[in-house]
């Protein structure tokens, strides 16, 4: 294998597939640009198909890619996987290589290399694959859907067919050298507060102000300790309200508000406590604001799973691969455990053990958001070890 041919064909992968838009539910493109250049590389049209995942996530304009091969050689099924979406601030973007780092031309925008760069990674070792008729063990590459918005792609994935692997790898943001073989469980939180409605001017006694008890509930999360960073103890977690909706004049008391907000933990017990710990505060506050008559406003409060953490000893298979593969291309292996969910999240919950492996990515969801070309270069040779390697 030529290695300066591989090295350009990885570049020109990454940089056309950055400059595809394609924001969460939106990857059509994304996904008939893989298909295309799949076909291009001798993958059978049988052995490429579409899950019904957005379907089953509430919308979107196409599923999870699935990508199934025979081996020609004996071994158990190997999974390398990557998310075909990016956040909005990065959809329109046109990378620039510049030296050792892939940019955004544009200093508004993000990169997506988050992760475009897995993508192109996966994409990169099929070809390689194909091209050189590499001996290899069957193999399933999976580009997902709908990452950035909760892992739905993920969680929503038809794991029928994927042909039932038992090693499996998910290529994302960060050094390729770490292996990620855990993360953090994520809560999500819909608050709707119920005031009573009244002129601001005239008569605000009459009125119980939604964004009164909003407030009122957040100091207190707050001032107690259950926003932010948590730290109780020897546990620890993550809060935060990351949306606020309501009023529609300045001389209204506001009679509604919406709030979005979301619990982390490793700890899957002292997650739902700090869920419990904001219910509490905010049916504390709902019941504190009162009019003249004495009536106080309500709270309606739903708590879902985004995903649950996991963790993985290094006696895993799959870590162990992963370990010696980023060993043979060269570089130092760790491992490390996340505080960001990966679709490696619901992967494990499916039932398949999975790891994560960076590509490089650097400041993802900023528009400092850049790509290190040889950390790239060095994801492609690890997932080509991955896929070719003994176990």
């Amino acid at each position: 294998m030529d290695n300066d041919a591989f090295e350009q064909l990885a570049i020109e992968n990454v940089l056309q597939l950055i400059a595809i838009p394609g924001a969460s539910r939106a990857e059509h493109d994304v996904a008939a640009f893989l298909v295309d250049r799949l076909r291009m590389a001798g993958v059978p049209e049988t052995a490429v198909v579409f899950d019904n995942a957005h379907r089953k996530s509430g919308g979107g304009t196409i599923g999870n890619l699935i990508v199934k091969l025979p081996g020609t050689r004996r071994g158990v099924r190997r999974l390398l996987m990557a998310h075909m979406d990016t956040v909005p601030l990065a959809v329109g973007t046109t990378p620039r290589l510049d030296g050792e780092w892939i940019r955004s031309s544009d200093p508004h925008r993000a990169l997506g290399g988050d992760d475009r760069a897995g993508c192109a990674v996966l994409l990169t070792c099929l070809q390689t694959l194909l091209q050189h008729d590499l001996p290899r063990p069957p193999l399933t590459l999976v580009w997902t859907v709908q990452e950035e918005i909760g892992l739905r792609g993920a969680r929503f994935l038809n794991t029928r067919k994927l042909g039932a692997p038992r090693l499996c790898f998910n290529f994302d943001g960060g050094a390729p050298e770490v292996v990620v073989t855990g993360a953090t469980g994520d809560i999500n939180m819909e608050i709707e507060i119920t005031g009573i409605a009244s002129h601001a001017g005239a008569h605000p006694e009459q009125g119980v102000s939604a964004a009164a008890i909003a407030g009122l509930a957040i100091a207190d999360l707050v001032q107690n300790g259950w926003h932010g960073l948590i730290e109780k103890g020897n546990r620890r977690g993550t809060s935060n309200i990351g949306v606020i909706r309501g009023g529609d004049a300045t001389n209204v008391v506001m009679p509604t508000l919406s709030l979005r907000a979301e619990a982390r933990s490793h700890n899957a017990a002292f997650r739902r406590r700090i869920v419990r710990e904001f219910h509490s505060a905010f049916r504390r506050a709902a019941e504190s604001v009162r009019d003249v008559h004495g009536r106080c406003g309500s709270v309606a409060f739903e708590a879902e799973t985004k995903y649950e953490s996991f963790r993985l000893p290094k006696s895993e298979a799959s870590v162990k691969l992963a370990l010696a593969a980023v060993r043979r291309v060269g570089l130092e292996p760790s491992t490390r455990i996340a505080n960001g969910g990966l679709d490696a999240n619901w992967m494990t919950a499916h039932g398949f053990p999975t790891v994560t492996i960076g590509c490089g990515q650097f400041d993802i969801h900023t528009v400092d958001e850049r790509l290190h070309v040889p950390s790239y270069l060095d994801a492609c040779r690890i997932a080509l070890e991955l896929a070719t390697a003994s176990e």
